[in-house]
């Protein structure tokens, strides 16, 4: 051994440092060799993994928590919110061939012109109807509430409506006042009024649609028949090939809008 060498166990170690090394105690022999961490790529890459993973159960649960409304709603709610969607989703399809039909004709008929006068007219008695500014008839339903203790508030009337639009009703009328799309129903039980037009009981909702599809929505549990009986009322559905509803709106110009069609 050379004068400039530090001497070595067979073992490489310093045999200095043994009696140092054996002074540590098991706490600081254990903190010593976590610290500082050694990563390997191998360790990275799983650490990385599980962050993904985690990150996408997270997101799972946000996911589930949203529907939590509908996984609390009762059954009779689930019920109508699906018949409600089949009904929409019907009557997207029925449109859609409808529209695919006027296409067709005005693509082969000889004269496109007087076709596109016609599905114009056409065009013009169906906004007639939604405005309320003509007559209509067609099959339907007539709903009648009876309510001889004034218990009816004009929400609940309001409900009805709002149940006959997402079935599929098409013109509806409320005694002797014709619904429209800005109607508005106030006043209070046993004096309700219908667009400031004091409608007395009972009312009788003429309503033009599919009858298979406008008695179900009123008569499903917890729909407005049953709202109406828990408040001393009652309410009687009948189906009619011929409705009709003939109450009138008068035509109104708007002020500002204009057409945009040159």
């Amino acid at each position: 051994m050379s004068g400039g060498e530090t001497p070595r166990n067979e073992d490489g170690t310093n045999p200095s440092s043994e009696p140092e090394r054996q002074q540590l105690t098991g706490r600081q022999r254990l903190a010593a060799g976590l610290w500082p961490p050694r990563v390997t790529r191998a360790q990275l890459i799983v650490a990385v993994l599980l962050f993904v993973l985690g990150l996408g159960l997270a997101i799972q649960v946000t996911s589930n928590n949203d529907d939590s409304a509908l996984r609390g709603a009762r059954q009779e709610d689930l019920v109508r919110i699906l018949d409600e969607l089949d009904n929409r989703t019907q009557r997207l399809e029925d449109e859609k061939q409808r529209l695919d039909a006027q296409r067709t004709e005005l693509e082969t008929s000889s004269d496109q012109a007087e076709e596109a006068r016609k599905q114009t007219r056409e065009k013009e008695q169906q906004l007639g109807i939604l405005a309320g500014t003509v007559a209509a008839q067609g099959p339907g339903i007539t709903l009648t509430i009876d309510d001889p203790s004034g218990t009816v508030e004009p929400d609940m009337l309001l409900d009805a409506i709002q149940e006959l639009r997402a079935a599929g009703a098409e013109a509806i009328q409320v005694n002797d006042v014709r619904v429209v799309a800005d109607t508005y129903f106030s006043g209070t039980g046993g004096d309700v009024q219908v667009d400031g037009n004091r409608v007395a009981t009972p009312y009788v909702f003429k309503v033009i649609g599919k009858p298979q599809d406008l008695e179900p929505a009123l008569n499903i549990p917890g729909g407005v028949v049953q709202t109406l009986e828990k408040e001393q009322a009652t309410a009687t559905v009948a189906r009619a090939e011929k409705i009709i509803v003939d109450a009138l709106r008068p035509a109104k110009r708007p002020d500002y809008a204009r057409s945009s069609s040159q």
